[in-house]
């Protein structure tokens, strides 16, 4: 057992509850020399040994001697920055000498290291780190709501192809802050990207039996720590201190060129396995306490995953809003997506209250103050659809908006090309505004809508465009696994093809589908790769496939550089047509406004909104102090339709000034990837055409 044995032996053994982990200063404790305070929170264990590693092989434990309301806490000599330790119940049977068993990792544990073993299941300890780096000038962007343009990407997937950046920079967080990644998000007009796992995670057993990892990360073992296998060779051999310096250069590239960095966190389950498995963490340490179960004492799982956290526990709650603060504070980041978020804030009774503890926490803590919170607004439980539901302060990933987009271009096409009558534009109209209703039942604006039409979980926005039928047989689960109900059409081939009748179709599709996403209210998340047409081959669960299915392929094709310069024009008008609107948009209907045509340019009707055989919208967006404005023209029929533009007579009603001379200048049509009509001007008033199934933009 190691102890201080210096100076005045009483001060040496004074230790705190708080904070937990490993500190090596530790307010209204003196600090000793080479001595670290130690905290875990341990109800289920009597008394707690660190056992830890002052040199390689030779281990060394010492008992923290305190208790306090479960808190295990004492000062530690020896264990420094770099080293590796656990904790293993007082007394117990060692099975083994330390090092060569699995110790329960430290809940707060800054790093984690993995051990390999041959033909058996790897360990893993957590290793002391210091919060020290140089942030010189640092400084978030604070991008508002309104200007975000959110940009889903996986750290190793956004850049293990990526010819422009240097072989050992692959795959890695140092890859991701790279220049070459960097300007590719700038020329793109990305504000902030939206990080899939980075917390440290591990593969379930059995992804290891059919020889598959756990490619997305949602299978947390550290919610301090980041994932070790995503940094260089270079910062993983030099240990976990150099993986967390590399990770925040990361977040300082990505701040310097403007863009912020949103984590994708997994607080609802952890990768605990069930009771018949070894105790990586939390099982060992306080099962009873950490996770939710019913009366017969089984686990209660609203995630899907095996086990959930019982956000009842202030405990449960503590250590995730600690986890939250450490990452704003020590590793800078803008924000966080949170994975099945109803789970979080479920009460005793394991119903969802909006007025959770964990949630007020939230909306009162200096520290999380202008964060961006995010929530998967489901999960598995009863009542587990919350859409619209989650308090000011927070923007929910607006499901509504997804199915109804895929709906009118695909599901409605299908229909209307097999002879089937198809949908109203109500549905459409709503989506276009952001769910207004929706979130208004919360108090809040569609600048809390994250619209979205793909992400991580499902078909690529090309795939929705080629395939009616997942094909997930690479899986392991007999094509099993992932939703049947994809909303998506093939355009009357499955997979690919080389047929010149279907592939502009697929194509123009795919256009509709982005310029639908980001002319909307609320805040656009795109999906990494969609941009340029990525497919993962009809794949709509691709979790498990670390490879070229699911990573970023960086193809340099002449359709590659169509859909990337569409969506880049997209996102230039899209802020130029919101540029004037107040960052509160559209909190008051005086300063902004969305005015709402029919093919003839009058206004719409009610019975225009509901009649399915209604498939032309016009949208004219702008803002009440006069500015440019965007007029969108929508034809969700088949056949090309001729349309009246908004008069000046209507246009001076809404507040856009249309004096003599002024004009729409066509700037961008899905159906003219050649831009052979952009930069015609038409007169208010003046008759044009739109053709079947396409989109068309004008500015004012």
């Amino acid at each position: 057992m190691a102890h201080v044995v210096t100076g005045d032996r009483q001060t040496q053994r004074i230790s705190r509850a708080f904070p937990l982990g490993v500190h090596r200063s530790v307010a209204g404790v003196p600090d000793v020399p080479g001595a670290v305070n130690v905290s875990v929170f341990a109800p289920g264990l009597e008394a707690v040994d660190v056992w830890f590693e002052p040199r390689p092989g030779q281990w060394a434990s010492a008992l923290l001697e305190r208790r306090s309301a479960g808190v295990h806490h004492g000062r530690v000599e020896g264990l420094r920055p770099g080293i590796r330790y656990g904790f293993w119940g007082h007394g117990a049977h060692l099975p083994a000498e330390p090092g060569s068993f699995q110790l329960l990792l430290d809940p707060y544990g800054r790093g984690i290291d993995t051990v390999q073993r041959e033909d058996r299941e790897p360990l893993w300890f957590s290793v002391a780190t210091t919060p020290d780096f140089d942030w010189g000038n640092d400084e978030p962007p604070h991008t508002r709501w309104r200007d975000s343009v959110i940009y889903e990407a996986h750290v190793r997937g956004m850049t293990k192809l990526n010819p422009a950046l240097p072989e050992d920079l692959r795959g890695t967080y140092a890859g991701m802050g790279h220049p070459a990644t960097i300007g590719y998000l700038q020329d793109l007009g990305i504000t902030a990207v939206e990080l899939l796992p980075v917390h440290f995670h591990i593969d379930e057993p059995h992804l290891q039996e059919l020889g598959l990892s756990n490619y997305w990360g949602y299978n947390t073992l550290g919610y301090f720590a980041p994932h070790t296998d995503y940094a260089t060779p270079t910062a993983q051999a030099a240990g976990p201190q150099a993986v967390q310096d590399e990770f925040k250069t990361m977040v300082k590239n990505l701040h310097a060129a403007g863009i912020e960095v949103i984590l994708d966190v997994v607080y609802n389950h952890t990768a605990e396995g069930g009771k018949d498995l070894p105790a990586l963490s939390w099982r060992g340490l306080g099962e009873e306490t950490y996770y939710r179960h019913d009366s017969d004492g089984r686990y209660i799982d609203t995630t899907g995953c095996g086990n959930s956290l019982d956000f009842s526990e202030p405990r449960v709650i503590q250590m995730t809003l600690d986890s939250l603060r450490y990452w704003v504070r020590e590793y800078h980041v803008d924000g966080f997506r949170f994975d099945l978020a109803p789970t979080m804030a479920r009460d005793a009774e394991n119903r969802f209250d909006r007025r959770h503890p964990l949630l007020v926490a939230l909306a009162t803590d200096p520290v999380m103050h202008g964060i961006k919170l995010i929530a998967e607004p489901w999960d598995l439980g009863p009542d587990g659809w919350q859409t619209g539901n989650f308090p000011p302060g927070w923007a929910d990933w607006n499901d509504h908006f997804r199915d109804t987009v895929r709906d009118f271009w695909l599901a409605d096409q299908a229909a209307l090309a097999a002879g089937e009558p198809a949908g109203s534009l109500a549905r459409l109209g709503t989506a276009l505004a952001g769910s207004a209703e929706l979130f208004a039942r919360s108090e809040r604006t569609p600048l809390s809508s994250v619209n979205l039409v793909t992400a991580h979980d499902g078909f690529t926005l090309a795939d929705l465009t080629t395939y009616n039928h997942k094909h997930n047989q690479a899986n392991g689960e007999d094509n099993r696994d992932g939703s049947s109900h994809n909303r998506s059409w093939n355009h009357g081939i499955e997979g690919p093809t080389d047929n010149p009748r279907i592939l502009p179709h697929r194509r123009q599709t795919a256009r509709n589908l982005m310029a639908t996403l980001l002319l909307s209210v609320g805040v656009p998340m795109i999906t990494s790769g969609d941009e340029v047409g990525r497919t993962q081959h009809g794949n709509n669960n691709a979790y498990c496939q670390d490879n070229k299915t699911a990573w970023l392929s960086w193809q340099d094709d002449d359709d590659a550089r169509r859909m990337f310069a569409a969506t880049a024009a997209l996102v230039r008008l899209r802020r130029e047509f919101l540029a004037r609107q107040p960052y509160a948009f559209p909190a008051d209907p005086r300063d902004a406004f969305l005015l709402w045509f029919d093919a003839s340019g009058q206004p719409m009707t009610d019975a225009a909104w509901h009649d399915p055989g209604c498939r032309v919208l016009q949208l004219l967006i702008g803002s009440g102090q006069g500015e440019r404005a965007g007029l969108m023209v929508i034809n969700g029929g088949q056949e090309t339709e001729q349309i009246v533009l908004p008069s000046r007579a209507t246009l001076d009603d809404a507040g856009v000034t249309a004096n003599e001379g002024h004009f729409y200048e066509l700037v961008f049509a899905t159906a003219d990837p050649e831009e052979r009509r952009t930069g015609a001007r038409l007169a208010p008033g003046e008759k044009d055409h739109i053709e079947g199934n396409s989109i068309s933009v004008y500015r004012i």
